[in-house]
């Protein structure tokens, strides 16, 4: 009986759809999402990636309706077939959906973490290569455009970003800053800042560098010993709720079983 609403279920939703969509469907998705109210923090985050167009942020924002709207409809329709009331199925569908575009979000939120670490990882060795070039009389531009033609890595691009910005006539320290403020690493903000700073006033950079590299170093050093104090905590979790109870069961149940006997005896 449920199941013979699934047609005027269906008509009233492409009546709906058409009444929301004045123009085509295609224009109409692509208007709203150039209002998406989370665009600035949603392309901040892509920018960490690479994708800092807005073309690529309408790409991310349509393979999150699509991918929703594709896994809820076809959930709607079997809740409908299998006599689920279709309000009821309106509204696991409605979840189903929200949970699939949360996931997105989530995983993207994931990668610009992973860049952020990866960013920070190859820090110390790029911040050495760089000292090492300037102390053999290169100019910091150079330096920089040497390290992002033979070091592979996120802050290697980042650099030939800053060369290319130079070259088409952007101020050193204009470029500079701009990379600072795209990188949400602390670490990178203050060598951004040191290198500024040195660069305009004329001060020796070999110093300023040499010391942001032992601060580099000495915070990877930290995040490796939090990874693995957290690790270790992880590891004592099966070992006190299943191998110590299983190690106390093994002392306990020679003495359980000769009660038993005396019990039965």
């Amino acid at each position: 009986m449920k199941s013979s609403l699934l047609v005027p279920t269906l008509l009233a939703t492409a009546g709906a759809l058409s009444i929301v969509f004045n123009s085509s469907p295609k224009t109409e998705l692509s208007t709203r999402i150039a209002k998406s109210k989370d665009r600035t923090s949603t392309s901040s985050r892509l920018s960490e990636i690479g994708l800092d167009s807005s073309i690529d942020f309408e790409k991310f924002r349509t393979k999150q309706i699509v991918y929703s709207a594709s896994i809820g409809f076809p959930s709607l329709l079997i809740s409908i077939l299998l006599g689920i009331f279709p309000v009821s199925a309106l509204i696991f569908a409605s979840a189903i959906s929200i949970f699939v575009f949360l996931a997105i979000d989530r995983n993207l939120t994931q990668k610009v973490k992973k860049q952020r670490l990866m960013i920070d990882s190859e820090f110390p060795a790029v911040i050495e290569m760089y000292s090492l070039a300037l102390s053999a009389g290169e100019t910091p531009l150079v330096a920089m455009e040497r390290i992002s033609n033979s070091a592979r890595g996120s802050l290697a691009k980042e650099f030939a970003s800053v060369v290319a910005q130079v070259k088409s006539g952007k101020a050193f320290h204009l470029a500079l800053d701009e990379m600072g403020r795209g990188i949400e690493s602390l670490l990178i903000r203050r060598f951004i800042d040191s290198l500024i700073i040195a660069t305009l006033r004329g001060a020796p950079l070999t110093e300023v560098l040499q010391r942001h590299a032992q601060e580099a170093r000495e915070a990877q050093r930290n995040r490796v010993m939090g990874a693995a104090a957290k690790a270790e905590i992880s590891m004592m979790v099966p070992v006190v709720f299943l191998i110590l109870p299983i190690s106390i069961l093994f002392a306990l149940w020679p003495s359980l079983a000769n009660l038993n006997l005396i019990a039965g005896a």
